[in-house]
């Protein structure tokens, strides 16, 4: 049977990728949390293509309690194609989007929903701290945020995740932008609205390796920068014509020194050095024009962003994506 619309206050959106080991401890702290708000929620559970058993106790978890709904994906999509799928589907008047590792607090969940309705749209948890990460990832992470703050044109908060609660009118507004490389949080401050924070410190992963490699945090990266910023395609350009004009006054230097003066020594290094620096110039340039070509391809081509190959989600809710079982979700 298929719910109304709106007939829920709060969907909690929760991609899950190998979390066998904290899934349990996470629907529990979610019930204990969201249970004595007295709103009607439900648990919107994104199987992202996990190797281990968290598709099994999500689907356990599921008979269990009708609040529980999972959408498992043909195979692992990313997380955050996962957390679009689950805001596709949701139901409620505002959503919450949290990661299943328990780093960020279900415990703060109660309080950035009643900020939200101080008249605010978006309310995101910003990170005062985080606790058992590497120095070499909080580095990388606090140059990236600020970096990225500094070359887009839209103010994007440092130190901030996807854990946030937004409203309908967001999600509604966040369906109607369908690129293939999403950055949620940068897409969430491009659409406006009244905006706020909350602070919290960030706990250590409560179980299992994490999915984010050095390697997606680096796709992630890029996909932030060239989504919402042209300033590496302003460089390239800029250090094209510096090192056009450095060639230049190199070149005038050499013949100056060929027929006036007499003193010029044949070599190779000064040689091996200008096409080394402006090969290098060339590939860089070449690179990050790439970057931007690519990402224009894959929205041109027009793929489903996902493919279920199962939800329990109600078939009157449609998703924009292909199902493995003609489009029917049951």
């Amino acid at each position: 049977m298929s719910l109304p619309s709106h007939s829920v206050d709060l969907s909690v959106i929760i991609p899950i990728y190998n979390e066998e080991e904290n899934i349990p401890a996470l629907y529990e702290r979610l019930r204990g949390v969201l249970d004595p708000m007295n709103v009607r929620y439900e648990f919107i559970f994104i199987n992202d293509g996990s190797r281990d058993q968290s598709l099994t106790l999500i689907h356990t978890l599921a008979s269990r309690d009708p609040r529980v709904r999972y959408i498992d994906f043909s195979r692992n999509f990313g997380h955050q194609i996962a957390v679009t799928a689950g805001l596709d589907l949701s139901l409620g008047e505002a959503a919450c989007i949290i990661d299943a590792d328990l780093q960020d607090p279900p415990e703060l969940i109660p309080r950035l929903y009643d900020k939200l309705h101080e008249g605010y749209e978006v309310v995101y948890a910003k990170r005062r701290s985080r606790q058992g990460e590497s120095a070499a990832k909080k580095l990388t992470a606090k140059l990236f945020y600020r970096i990225l703050a500094s070359i887009t044109n839209i103010s994007i908060p440092v130190d901030t995740g996807d854990f946030r609660v937004i409203s309908r009118k967001v999600v509604d507004a966040l369906k109607q932008m369908p690129e293939q490389n999403k950055f949620i949080r940068g897409q969430i401050s491009w659409i406006g609205y009244r905006q706020t924070y909350l602070e919290y410190d960030r706990a250590e992963r409560a179980g299992g390796e994490t999915g984010y490699t050095y390697r997606k945090m680096i796709n992630l990266a890029l996909d932030g920068i060239t989504g919402f910023s042209d300033a590496p395609l302003k460089a390239a350009t800029i250090s094209g014509f510096i090192v056009s004009g450095l060639a230049f006054l190199v070149m005038v230097y050499t013949l100056y020194a060929r027929f006036v003066t007499h003193h010029y020594e044949p070599g190779w290094a000064s040689l091996m050095v200008s096409i080394l620096f402006l090969g290098g110039v060339q590939l860089i340039a070449v690179g990050v024009i790439g970057e931007y070509i690519a990402r224009l391809s894959a929205n041109v081509r027009q793929r489903p962003l996902y493919i279920i190959s199962d939800t329990n989600i109600p078939v009157a809710q449609p998703a924009p994506a292909l199902t493995e079982q003609n489009q029917l979700l049951r």
